[in-house]
């Protein structure tokens, strides 16, 4: 009961902040569409989504052009709204009864805002239907709370190891399979006088942080539930030792995934974590010889899982229409074509089969590694979860703490969300 009275009163601070400043007196929802605009004689069904890729937007505006010639006594609304703005907006429209009818969610965020009630439960749906087992466990995790369904899988990914070919080529080095081998290459592959780095990873205080530091804490044989151990004090050390020792930029620690890529696209990175949506824009833009592996091994191998959600949120007064949408886009053609636009991989069993993630060899690379990739799967308050291990690299790699005192520090806070 706590958890939904705070959960409101943040909800209501947004709300007092936001009409302060802009309250125009429009009648708009919560991403700006005017709910004047639905017609008299067809039932509007709006939808919120953060794509922001051109072919990516381009299937999904296909998937609604295709539902509304086939359904048209039906009219969707689809708004972006930025990555980083969608949470806040769920928030505000839940305290304002302005939720769209659907929204596309990140994964991890899935049953933090089921349990806050912004979602709908549709168990009952899902059961009905009878296509959920077709569906990879790690991507479906993150849509279940409370043994119960609050969603479709939209798409998944995983991250893997980019690298500049030329580079590795010239120092004669082979591409780095192990934590061994990776530090050796990083320390080989950089080169202060060209300002060329041997590897970067994702350092800033972000989500992205944590999607691309939990393989190695995996790998060390830690995880978020049992964080102060001895793996986690190995990998931490191992990370920084990167730093430390020059071989990653100091600047990781205020780039995101993307700032980090173009710096590897610029040639001024030899190696790089990423995921398959890169490969249209790797494979056009960058002028050098690149490959890409899995993500180097410790005393395991894992991934990330990464990807989105369908979700119908609970106060549409459409939800069979939503609902009805959402198996639409399900269907073969349509799933594996906002997929394969979007850089995804498969998130059912029934389509893996599809020559795009077999023949490609580097599409390949990331759909051998599904069977290694581990989902954010840590129940509703993974947000402040993910926010306090941010926070303890963030310490460990400024010196700010000892490794040893950070992760200690983390875990006290991490158990208690864990347990709550």
């Amino acid at each position: 009961m706590f958890k939904k009275i705070k959960f409101i009163s943040i909800a209501l601070f947004l709300i007092v902040i936001i009409t302060g400043c802009s309250s125009n007196g429009e009648n708009t929802n919560a991403s700006g569409v005017d709910t004047n605009s639905k017609s008299d004689d067809k039932t509007t069904i709006t939808l919120w989504d953060s794509q922001a890729l051109e072919p990516m937007v381009d299937a999904i505006e296909e998937i609604i052009d295709k539902y509304e010639s086939a359904n048209p006594d039906v009219e969707i609304e689809r708004s972006y709204v930025p990555f980083s703005d969608i949470k806040d907006k769920l928030l505000l429209g839940s305290a304002s009864d302005e939720l769209p009818d659907i929204v596309m969610l990140d994964g991890p965020d899935h049953q933090s805002f089921a349990a806050s009630g912004v979602l709908q439960d549709i168990t009952d749906e899902v059961n009905d239907w009878g296509e959920i087992d077709q569906y990879y466990d790690a991507p479906l995790s993150h849509v279940i709370y409370d043994d119960k369904y609050y969603g479709i899988p939209a798409g998944t990914n995983n991250i893997g190891l980019f690298y500049n070919a030329d580079m590795l080529s010239d120092a004669g080095v082979d591409p780095p399979t192990s934590w061994e081998e990776l530090k050796e290459a990083a320390k080989i592959l950089t080169n202060e006088n060209d300002n060329v780095f041997g590897f970067a990873i994702a350092a800033e205080k972000s989500e992205q942080l944590t999607y691309q530091h939990l393989p190695f804490l995996w790998q060390s044989g830690a995880d978020l539930t049992n964080l102060d151990s001895d793996g986690t004090i190995e990998m931490a050390n191992y990370l920084k030792s990167f730093l430390d020792e020059g071989y990653m930029s100091k600047d990781i620690l205020s780039q995101d995934q993307q700032a980090g890529f173009d710096q590897f696209m610029a040639g001024k990175v030899a190696m790089i974590m990423s995921g398959p949506w890169q490969l249209p824009v790797v494979e056009e833009e960058v002028d050098f010889d690149w490959g890409l592996e899995p993500l180097p091994s410790g005393k395991s191998e894992y991934t990330s899982v990464g990807g989105s959600d369908w979700a119908i949120t609970s106060n549409s007064e459409n939800k069979d229409i939503a609902w009805d949408i959402i198996k639409f886009s399900q269907e073969d053609d349509n799933l594996i074509s906002l997929l394969q636009s979007g850089g995804r991989l498969p998130t059912r069993e029934d389509i893996s089969d599809d020559p795009f993630w077999k023949e490609d060899e580097n599409m390949k690379t990331f759909a051998d590694q599904t069977e290694n990739a581990k989902a954010r799967d840590y129940g509703e308050n993974y947000p402040s979860i993910s926010e306090e291990f941010q926070e303890m690299m963030q310490e460990i790699y400024t010196d700010s703490k000892t490794p040893e005192q950070a992760i200690k520090d983390a875990e006290k806070e991490i158990d208690e969300l864990l347990n709550e």
